[in-house]
């Protein structure tokens, strides 16, 4: 029973993460953040760009062995609508990437069943994204990470 809440808390989570809070500009009411190298190569792999938030400061790709590193510029805090879900990204996130699978991710952590929860890796699965939490792995359409979500909150240190 305890797997089906934690899968329905993070179904709950990734299909609201593009619904993140964002401030309207009253003179464009939908503005779009240019898009980083890192978001770029996040749609050469096979992701879309909403996996990071916009506020991506550097980012470093090695080519032969696909680890990268991307910097924020200090820690990246969501919050979730309507229950208050949290994901946070450290002001570093690191991992491995090839074409259609992000492995070894670490920094980005959500918040389910009253427990940080780290995502380790990221599948591309035709129009789904699949996420791994250490053994589970959940399903969501990819088309709800089109757009990447502005951080609510900055810290100094993750």
């Amino acid at each position: 029973m305890e797997n089906y809440l934690f899968l329905f808390s993070l179904v709950l989570l990734f299909g609201l993460l593009p619904f993140s809070s964002q401030t309207p500009n009253p003179k464009n009411p939908n503005p779009k953040p240019p898009l980083t190298q890192a978001h770029t190569e996040l749609i050469n792999y096979g992701f879309p760009i909403g996996l990071l938030p916009a506020s991506v400061t550097k980012y470093t790709l090695n080519q032969t062995s696909g680890n990268f590193a991307v910097d924020l510029g200090g820690t990246c805090k969501v919050t979730l609508p309507p229950d208050n879900y949290l994901a946070t990204y450290s002001k570093r996130v690191t991992g491995k990437i090839e074409n259609g699978k992000i492995a070894e991710l670490d920094g980005i952590r959500v918040r389910a069943l009253f427990k940080w929860w780290s995502i380790t890796g990221i599948r591309s699965s035709g129009d789904n994204l699949v996420f791994e939490v250490g053994m589970v792995t959940a399903k969501y359409p990819a088309k709800n990470f089109d757009e990447s979500p502005l951080c609510e909150g900055r810290h100094s240190s993750s």
